[in-house]
């Protein structure tokens, strides 16, 4: 989730000043939506923590294979991409209407910047229907009552959250969003999401320097958290296997090497 400020009146303007972590993903995995802060923040993070990169694409990666079987195999037809950033290949609209053309997908950004992109780019198939709203992660309610003009919150939904409540440093606070976004959806909805850990038997302990410069010199801020703390956002879920791993892992091809210290799970609401 980016953030920018919109001035009174007028359009919002990016602040070319200071990165911006939808812009430095969109680096990590090989986009040009960026300034030059923002290369050079991601590349100083990237001498730090070299597997940043692959901890990027791997995230893109479970974003597709989880979509796939959402779609493919449990006949989901629409989804909630909170925190949606930078637009780039394969998006979820892009991936679900692959499988299902009337499929039908909300992409969610609190950056106005991101939504301008987004809105121009993301065009979904004639069958299904895809659209973008702003709003706060810290606003399900908002998130929720914006996505009712394109789905139908009375059937089940894939609430899409990677990346995005690592942004929100108080725990209890994190939690409670995801009790109030899933609350507002029906049984047979799920739960997709990805988050970044310090936890060792991932390689994670890198990420907690990162972060720190992160922190120091680019915006929002940013935490890790551990498998346990992760696995309580699923608190009332019933676990997709193989539950709770590193997102490289999730589904992957057998014999799938890469492990990156950035959890990925599935659950779904009984």
């Amino acid at each position: 989730m980016s953030q920018s400020r919109t001035p009174p009146g007028g359009p919002a303007r990016p602040d070319t000043g200071v990165a911006h972590n939808a812009r430095v993903w969109n680096h990590w995995i090989g986009g040009k939506d960026t300034y030059e802060v923002d290369r050079r923040v991601g590349d100083h993070v990237a001498s730090m923590i070299p597997v940043i990169r692959d901890i990027a694409r791997a995230d893109r990666d479970f974003l597709g294979r989880a979509v796939t079987y959402l779609t493919r195999e449990r006949a989901v037809r629409q989804f909630l991409d909170i925190g949606a950033g930078l637009p780039t290949g394969d998006n979820t609209h892009e991936i679900a209407q692959r499988v299902a053309p009337d499929s039908r997908v909300v992409y969610v950004d609190n950056d106005p910047t991101v939504l301008v992109h987004a809105r121009a780019l993301l065009a979904g198939s004639p069958e299904g229907a895809t659209d973008c709203v702003e709003a706060d992660v810290r606003d399900p309610e908002t998130i929720v009552r914006r996505a009712a003009g394109t789905l139908d919150v009375t059937r089940p939904v894939a609430v899409m959250m990677l990346g995005i409540l690592n942004f929100v440093l108080d725990t209890d606070q994190a939690r409670d969003i995801v009790r109030r976004i899933m609350a507002a959806v029906p049984s047979g909805s799920f739960l997709v999401l990805t988050h970044p850990t310090a936890d060792a038997e991932v390689g994670g302990e890198p990420q907690v320097r990162a972060m720190e410069f992160w922190n120091e010199n680019a915006t929002p801020p940013i935490t890790a958290r551990s498998a346990a703390d992760i696995t309580a956002f699923l608190e009332g879920l019933e676990l997709v296997e193989p539950g709770p791993v590193s997102c490289s892992q999730w589904r992957a091809a057998p014999g799938s090497a890469l492990v990156v210290p950035q959890y990925g799970a599935v659950a779904v609401k009984p």
